[in-house]
């Protein structure tokens, strides 16, 4: 009888204490008194209609909405400052933050310290930043609803999500629209954007200095860029689309080892693919589709392995301007190209003969887009003639010595596009 009495009492102030639910209700004050009340893991239930925004979380919460539940900060900072870990705020409606790019005025915004952050099935409409992690550790933000203001420049909009130095964050399963750029990741590491969905941005995720970090299974729809890497390194972008975007579907600038694979760009109106001084990346079983350039390679970018991807109706499949070969084949095989007219006797699912995507003419025409006016003059069709017939006269540029005989089996994860 001792044992147990004396076990009963370890347990007992073993375990923590134990937490309260507090039903707010919608009336003015009422919100802020309930944050400022609440001891460390107290759950606040918020009743429907509208509370005060505009509140510091400074100790552990969970606040969470009943349906018609809205924040409203009042056009003043952010609607919820986080500044306290293992914060949860679930299931509401956030409007009306401030104007500020300098304090970065958000419908939530979580510093340094509030490590664990859940921010989850959220409607964030209407802020200036959808949700700001500036400094906080393993953030997730998920299932969200982020509609970015439309009242001013878009480049003098907020982001829907911006990432400031936050390792370890997760931003997974949000629909993103309007406002500047869809996720901005800048300064991080250690990063997971996937399951997301961006429409009418300007960039659907932008990253700057930020590494080690995955972009997957997203679709960038109708935005002027789909996805930009710039100055980072070591980011796996695979399994997204790009449908529709307009400069380009992705953008590879100063970024060097990273792995893009499995990713569709259809329709975009200029480059489905710009690889702009960037190495040791792998390109692989991409398929870039239906756009003014396939794949734009330029500036020195050196040692980028591009195979299994299918090259598909593009304007101009490749441009590449430089006075040395560069190889976009192993002995496996190379990429398809829909302009290939070669023939696969033997069966074995490449190509007989190698694909030169581009001739000396291509090169004066990027160099001197005036001389399209001499596009149809029998000297120029002579000239194209010649180097088909005897290619040891072309100077140089991308050669495919194994394309493949059928473009490969994109497998990409279906969305819904429409809502």
């Amino acid at each position: 009888m001792i044992r147990c009495v004396t076990l009963l009492l370890l347990v007992l102030f073993a375990a923590p204490a134990w937490s309260a639910e507090r039903l707010v209700l919608a009336k003015p004050g009422a919100l802020p008194e309930a944050v400022a009340a609440a001891e460390a893991g107290d759950t606040l239930r918020l009743a429907p209609g509208f509370h005060d925004g505009s509140v510091v979380i400074d100790r552990p919460l969970t606040i969470e909405g009943e349906s018609g539940a809205r924040v409203d900060g009042g056009g003043q900072g952010s609607v919820f400052l986080v500044i306290a870990p293992d914060v949860t705020i679930r299931g509401l409606e956030l409007t009306g933050s401030g104007s500020s790019h300098e304090n970065i005025d958000s419908g939530v915004r979580l510093l340094k310290g509030a490590d664990r952050a859940r921010i989850e099935d959220n409607r964030l409409e209407g802020n200036l930043y959808g949700v700001d992690i500036h400094g906080a550790h393993d953030a997730l933000v998920r299932g969200n609803v982020i509609l970015g203001r439309r009242d001013q420049r878009m480049n003098s909009r907020g982001n829907g999500v911006y990432v400031w130095n936050a390792p370890g964050s997760k931003v997974i399963g949000n629909d993103i629209r309007w406002g500047r750029d869809g996720i901005f990741a800048n300064t991080s590491l250690d990063n997971e954007f996937t399951g997301n969905r961006f429409r009418d941005l300007r960039f659907a995720v932008h990253y700057m200095y930020t590494h080690d970090s995955v972009v997957a299974d997203n679709v960038s729809i109708g935005n002027h860029l789909g996805y930009a890497v710039m100055y980072s390194h070591n980011v796996t972008i695979t399994g997204n689309a790009s449908l529709n975007d307009r400069d380009h579907g992705i953008m590879l600038n100063y970024a060097n080892d990273g792995l893009v694979e499995g990713n569709l760009v259809r329709g975009v109106q200029d480059r489905c693919l710009f690889v702009y001084n960037a190495h040791k990346n792998t390109i692989r079983d991409n398929r870039f589709e239906e756009c003014g350039i396939g794949i734009h390679f330029t500036a020195g970018s050196e040692r980028n392995e591009i195979l299994g991807n299918a090259f598909v109706r593009n304007r101009t499949q490749v441009k590449y301007v430089g006075s040395k070969w560069v190889e976009w084949s192993d002995s496996k095989g190379g990429n398809y190209w829909s302009d290939n007219a070669a023939f696969d006797f033997d069966g074995d699912g490449i190509a007989d003969a190698p694909y030169r995507p581009n001739d000396t003419m291509d090169h004066v025409l990027w160099t001197q887009p005036a001389a399209k006016l001499l596009l149809g003059a029998p000297a120029v069709q002579l000239v194209r003639w010649a180097q088909r017939a005897f290619p040891a006269l072309l100077p140089g540029g991308v050669i495919d010595k194994h394309p493949l005989a059928e473009a490969p089996d994109i497998r990409i994860r279906e969305w819904e596009l429409g809502g």
